[in-house]
């Protein structure tokens, strides 16, 4: 288990600045913006999670990764204006709570890779 703690924490740290820089990527389109880069760092959060899920046969470093994410991208949405990474608009809101819905989709899936003992 602490192993996969120990890996998480690095995936979560580049998750999360990663996901940061990503999410303000739109698309403009005639008449249309599509923010694809909330949707991308998403995709790459959940990639991630995923992939520590399956390593280590545990939700425990998927959860880990998750909150840790969440708790960064919290801190850098609540700075001060100007110095602030997140803003509170439609890609920022995605952001943020799509990190939350991401991690518990994630966590469900992830139980499937679990390792069951036999009872003692």
């Amino acid at each position: 288990m602490a192993g996969g703690i120990a890996a998480a924490v690095p995936a979560a740290l580049f998750v999360a600045a990663a996901g940061t820089a990503l999410h303000r990527q739109q698309l403009l389109l005639p008449g249309v913006v599509l923010p694809w880069g909330a949707v991308a760092a998403l995709v790459l959060l959940g990639s991630v999670q995923l992939l520590l899920g399956a390593a280590f046969r545990s939700v425990i470093p998927t959860a880990a990764c998750g909150l840790l994410c969440y708790v960064l991208a919290g801190l850098w949405s609540t700075l001060e204006p100007g110095k602030r990474l997140i803003a509170g608009d439609f890609p920022g809101y995605t952001w943020i709570y799509g990190i939350a819905g991401v991690t518990v989709l994630m966590l469900v899936w992830c139980r499937r890779y679990r390792v069951l003992r036999p009872p003692a």
